[in-house]
């Protein structure tokens, strides 16, 4: 069922929340699983926020992954696509990049502590033309200043231009647990081992080895969040053992992987 206040369906017209005369408008929308937003942009700064569901937010060359209790800001004029990873409660604001100081200044995924979440499922229920001087307009005003401090995520997969390895990429992402080598990539592509290594780097900025690891600890997320077993995840994604995938997971995120959605909605 969606959420009260929420819109589902077809992506309704944002210009109201764009152009409205208030610092933060925020509108909710359930998307069913596997819905996709084409490329577009806003005149307003962006925060999008899924109280469920997966969210995977491309922009410029690169892509966000986006879990529950996550969020990514967008700056305004950032164009961008997003792609729903299951069935998805999003909620989006529209901010006046003009109204607080220390807004972040780049795109990427921030963290969403709990007083944040509530903040910003509470400006999804406010009208277009409060008054700033409301209880709803200090509730933003709270919302703003919980945004100029939020901490910066390592959500980003880098997304390379070249077409060639660009394939490589979807492919890896595809199918996490092939064993393909970087070796079987460059036969499979008529060139030399080292030409491949060189040809992935320069394309993405990131050796071809980490750049697998990420992806999939990074996309491993969306198993985790539906609940499946840590140790069927690990397989899923071309982990030989449960071990060496927690292991990967704490190294990057800081925490294993059974802790991860725990600790947010502890």
């Amino acid at each position: 069922m969606p959420a009260p206040g929420a819109v589902s369906g077809p992506v309704p017209d944002l210009s109201p929340y764009e152009t409205a005369s208030v610092p933060v408008a925020g509108i909710a929308v359930d998307y069913p699983a596997g819905s996709r937003i084409p490329p577009h942009r806003h005149g307003r700064a962006q925060l999008l926020y899924a109280v469920k569901g997966v969210l995977t937010v491309m922009a410029g060359n690169g892509r966000w992954i986006v879990p529950p209790h996550r969020g990514v800001w967008l700056c305004a004029g950032a164009e961008h696509a997003v792609e729903m990873r299951g069935a998805a409660q999003m909620r989006s604001l529209f901010i006046d990049p003009r109204a607080v100081a220390d807004l972040p200044a780049e795109n990427g995924v921030i963290s969403i502590s709990p007083l944040l979440r509530e903040l910003i499922v509470a400006a999804t229920r406010l009208p277009l033309d409060y008054r700033p001087d409301s209880r709803a307009g200090r509730l933003m005003h709270c919302l703003l200043d919980e945004l100029a401090a939020v901490p910066r995520l390592p959500f980003y997969l880098p997304w390379p231009n070249d077409p060639r390895i660009a394939g490589v990429c979807t492919m890896l992402i595809e199918a996490p647990d092939a064993p393909a080598t970087a070796e079987a990539w460059a036969r499979q592509l008529a060139t030399s081992s080292k030409t491949f290594h060189r040809r992935f780097l320069d394309a993405t900025g990131v050796p071809f080895g980490r750049w697998r690891q990420h992806a999939r600890l990074l996309h491993s997320l969306e198993d985790l969040a539906q609940g499946l077993p840590v140790l069927e995840v690990a397989f899923r994604h071309g982990y030989d053992n449960q071990s060496a995938y927690a292991a990967a997971f704490k190294r990057q995120f800081g925490m294993p992987p059974s802790r991860f959605y725990r600790t947010e909605t502890a």
